[in-house]
């Protein structure tokens, strides 16, 4: 049953992509606000009532996050957009990409098409109104779907477990709290990295003069969101383009960005997720990247917690067959 359940979420991930998003994301949604919905029912707050009042409280936070980043980061994306072209001439006469002849054509073409960048940011802008206004049901149901599994998650849970033979339910109810366990501890030390990660590159970018602080914040902070790869990129991209901009500082820049990726995935990282996930370097990699070639940038999000449910259900029938193979010994003893 396990098995036929795995192959139908892959067949709707790979064939109903925007609804296995939707589903997705209003389930890490419900999982991020039922602790605090569980406090106040425990407060005598009726559960439906709690549901609402964190559902509304998430679309307030989410409009004032909206707000300031239209306010700090729109402003200053329009001008790293503009002043991109000149950012890569200072980048092309490097010492090290002069030396470097393929660097110098990959970049020559790299400016080729950022000198058209800037006339077209005010029509890709104007598309991605649009297609943000296509995307608004898909908020509206996200946020419909996450109230009813706060409402009514558990039901669901139980109804989901009943499904199974009466012998396994109880095994059943302990695999999905351990995947939502899981689940749960991802999300949030995913938001928390990207939270920390920004909060503090966007300081040093400030107390060290150095221009797009915003820009640079917000792409280290979405960085986090895929592991390993994700953090990569912002710093190499941080790095080169301080070293275009204000070169004396483009090393601090370097042992900033190698300080703040050890600390955040050899400290804080496990410090947050604990042994919840506990999965290798290399699984994550080959996840995101695999996730990568069949989602796109959907994929390389969902690969991570994807690779720990499989890993917990794998876990789960392995210690099942180990249980019943050592309770067949005892009984022949």
């Amino acid at each position: 049953i396990l098995g036929i359940v795995f192959t139908l979420l892959l067949s709707a991930f790979w064939f109903f992509q925007d609804l296995a998003f939707i589903i997705f994301l209003s389930l890490l949604l419900q999982l991020l606000l039922r602790p605090i919905v569980d406090f106040l029912e425990r407060r005598k707050v009726p559960r439906a009532i709690a549901a609402v009042l964190m559902v509304v409280a998430f679309v307030a936070l989410l409009a004032g996050v909206l707000v300031i980043l239209s306010l700090s980061f729109v402003p200053t994306f329009k001008e790293f957009v503009a002043e991109l072209p000149h950012i890569s001439l200072s980048l092309q006469n490097l010492p090290f990409f002069q030396d470097a002849s393929f660097f110098q054509t990959e970049l020559s073409s790299l400016l080729a098409r950022l000198r058209s960048l800037s006339a077209e940011f005010l029509r890709a802008s104007l598309s991605f109104l649009l297609a943000a206004v296509g995307k608004f049901m898909d908020f509206v149901i996200i946020i419909f779907v996450s109230f009813y599994l706060l409402k009514d998650g558990e039901g669901i849970k139980i109804w989901l477990a009943e499904l199974f033979p009466a012998p396994s339910r109880t095994r059943v109810l302990r695999l999905f709290d351990n995947l939502l366990r899981a689940l749960r501890a991802y999300i949030c030390s995913q938001l928390a990295m990207c939270a920390v990660t920004g909060t503090v590159v966007f300081c040093y970018f400030t107390l060290m003069g150095l221009p797009y602080a915003s820009v640079f914040a917000l792409l280290s902070a979405a960085g986090e969101m895929i592991p390993v790869l994700g953090p990569t990129v912002a710093s190499v991209f941080g790095v080169l383009m301080t070293a275009a901009t204000v070169r004396d500082l483009a090393l601090p820049t370097l042992l900033f960005y190698a300080t703040l990726t050890q600390i955040n995935h050899n400290v804080i990282y496990p410090a947050l997720v604990g042994k919840s996930l506990h999965l290798h370097p290399i699984a994550i990699i080959l996840g995101v990247v695999f996730g990568g070639e069949l989602l796109g940038p959907a994929g390389m999000f969902l690969a991570v917690p994807f690779i720990a449910i499989v890993k917990i259900v794998i876990t789960d029938i392995y210690r099942d067959r180990e249980e019943m193979q050592r309770s067949g010994d005892e009984n022949g003893i």
